[in-house]
């Protein structure tokens, strides 16, 4: 019991609601133009999650096995860094998941085009593939993209576009203008989770010379970049309750702006890097809370 807790611990499960916050947008909004599928739903959500923690995992192992997780780190221990999984595991448990990553993409694909859309499906195989590198090579590999400044850029691709446009596509077979404020909304605010946590280890960051966006920035000019992620997901929220507003229900989203304001007021007077930690939660949180409302309420 003890392993198996170990194992759940190192797939980080609180980062796993919002991995799948941009999956509940695009089955909202599919059900709405009578598109939605049981099926592609729960396999959607089960590829999401696995690649997410495939990330986990690789990010555990790659941090680990560079020094970067160390004492100087504020967020929780990491596996590798405190002994407790070898970096040997760590890699085996990467390739296992891996494996059922590959086998529940395949399903999903299959049970979302079968062999009419022959397109779509080698498209959808294509962003299958890339998911998997993607989740390895944020931290792992001598030009992890992590460590260069560009995972802002990844997460907003791949948990707001990828996520919101591509599960969309999955249920309709086409893409509709109805996805891309959403897509934006729940990519922005993702980018929003990375770059606070990555404030949260600037000096950890810095010292190993890992060199994510908000090391760049600067602790004042990442404060600024969240402040621009934060108000740019609520005003592209608003627009999109404004272009497809049919009735106040369609607005009820409006009431996460509550705790994403009080979010960014926190960041912004922050002056402690340990203080940022459960603001990571609370945010995280707050964009399936978002994604949720969004969702019905476009339903409504």
């Amino acid at each position: 019991m003890k392993n198996i807790s170990l194992w759940i611990s190192t797939m980080r499960l609180r980062t796993l609601p919002l991995s799948v916050s941009g999956i509940i947008l695009a089955s909202c909004l599919a059900a709405y133009n009578g598109y939605f599928n049981w099926k592609i739903c729960i396999l959607a959500t089960l590829t999401t999650l696995s690649l997410q923690i495939l990330s986990n995992l690789a990010n555990d192992f790659g941090d680990g096995i560079k020094g970067t997780d160390n004492n100087d780190r504020i967020g929780p221990e990491r596996a590798i860094q405190s002994g407790k999984i070898s970096p040997h595991k760590m890699f085996n448990a990467i390739k296992i998941n891996i494996l059922i990553s590959i086998v529940l993409a395949f399903a999903l694909i299959f049970s979302a085009f079968g062999v009419k859309h022959f397109l779509l499906t080698m498209l959808f195989f294509a962003l299958g593939i890339a998911s998997v590198v993607a989740a390895m090579r944020y931290t792992i590999g001598d030009k992890a993209y992590g460590y260069r400044g560009l995972g802002d850029v990844f997460v907003f691709v791949f948990f707001g576009l990828v996520s919101v446009m591509g599960c969309y596509v999955l249920y309709a077979k086409t893409l509709d203008h109805v996805v891309f404020l959403p897509a934006c909304t729940i990519g922005l605010l993702s980018m929003g989770v990375l770059n606070l946590n990555n404030m949260r280890d600037i000096v950890s960051d810095e010292k190993s010379n890992k060199i994510t966006l908000a090391v760049k920035l600067g602790k004042a000019n990442a404060k600024i970049y969240h402040t621009v992620l934060i108000l740019s997901a609520i005003i592209l929220s608003a627009l999109f309750g404004v272009l497809y507003y049919t009735s106040p229900l369609n607005l009820i989203f409006m009431v996460a702006y509550i705790p994403l304001i009080v979010h960014l007021k926190k960041v912004i007077t922050n002056k402690s890097p340990k203080l940022l930690d459960p603001e990571l939660k609370k945010l995280a949180l707050t964009t399936v809370l978002l994604a949720i409302l969004m969702g019905i309420g476009h339903l409504l």
